[in-house]
């Protein structure tokens, strides 16, 4: 196998997934702590590529370190986010979130 295959399994994967398969990026980097794989997607695709909760992201992780560790390498992988990607959601305060619950049932 190529030293190269984890870039290419993750490329396949992820092109698989996308709607802008075109502007799939993925930079390869090897260092002492092991091989980094840095992928870069449309921002219109991140949706696709987390998942649920990061439920996708969680096992695209967890295939390419098993193909890593079939060529005796720790591979890691790193999403980049776009620039200007969404702003964390801003959480209310608990007790504002009470008083809202209550608000729904006394309606």
């Amino acid at each position: 196998m190529a030293k190269d295959s984890d870039k290419e399994f993750l490329e396949f994967v992820i092109k698989s997934l996308v709607d802008h398969p075109e502007e799939v990026k993925i930079d390869r980097k090897v260092d002492e702590m092991g091989v980094l794989l840095t992928l870069t997607v449309n921002p219109e695709d991140m949706g696709q590529v987390i998942g649920k909760a990061g439920s996708t992201a969680r096992a695209i992780r967890n295939l390419v370190r098993i193909v890593g560790l079939k060529n005796h390498a720790r591979v890691n992988l790193k999403i980049e986010e776009p620039a200007g990607g969404r702003a964390p959601r801003e959480r209310r305060p608990a007790s504002e979130e009470k008083r809202a619950d209550l608000e729904d049932l006394s309606l």
